[in-house]
Order: C-alpha cells, then structure tokens, then sequence
C-alpha cells in the first residue's frame, strides 16, 4: 500500500474558529493533481518551488515527502516529514479521503507509515 493510499494527499488549510466566512477555507496547490497521477517528479518541481515563499508551510512539506516516498527516497520523504511536524506554522488539512487532522498530527502518522513501509521492503 503506497503512502499516498494510506494517508491520503494533504490538500485543504482551514483558517482558525474565529475567521469569516470568506477566510474559513484557504484552498491551495499543494501537487494535489500531480501526486495522485503518479506524476512525483513533476509534484516535487511545484512543491520545491512553492517553499521558497512559504518554507514552513506543513501541506506543501508534507506532500513533498508523499512525493519523495512514492519514488522510493524515504530518507528525503522522512526529513520533509519531520520538518512539518516541527513546523511553527499549524492548522488543520483536509486528506483526500475528507478526514481534517491537525497538520502535526498528519506529518507525524506521515512518517509512522513512512517507517511502516521501509521496514516492510526490508
């Protein structure tokens, strides 16, 4: 089962309890298409690209180590990973199966499964 499988593409930020209505969802490119195309090369150029503007930004981290682990590079998958869940930027996703999660909390069962999976190819 592919990392992308088990815990679904990070594709939605939700703003905080108190903004309006207009600021309750902030949708964002997080390689959303290219990942779930298979397309991980391409997803790591956009992804790369989106971090020189926001480098702490969890669903761009995040993907780009959904991105690296699907190639296979789980030493790369892994650091992005951590770098989410130690990011001071925090609010919450949406997964491509509809479920919202606390963007450290993803990051953190991103890297579970990350280790999950190399252990299991071992």
């Amino acid at each position: 089962m592919s990392i992308m499988t088990a815990l679904g593409v990070l594709l939605l930020a939700q703003a905080s309890p108190g903004a309006t209505a207009e600021q309750a969802t902030d949708t964002k490119n997080a390689a959303f298409e290219e990942i779930s195309a298979g397309e991980n090369r391409e997803a790591i150029a956009m992804l790369e690209m989106a971090l020189t503007d926001n480098p702490d930004d969890p669903a761009l981290l995040i993907n780009l180590g959904s991105a690296y682990a699907e190639l296979g590079e789980y030493d790369q998958a892994a650091q992005y990973y951590r770098a989410a869940a130690k990011s001071g930027v925090r609010y919450r996703l949406e997964l491509a199966d509809g479920e919202w999660v606390d963007s450290r909390r993803a990051a953190r069962v991103a890297l579970l499964r990350l280790e999950e999976r190399a252990l299991a190819m071992r």
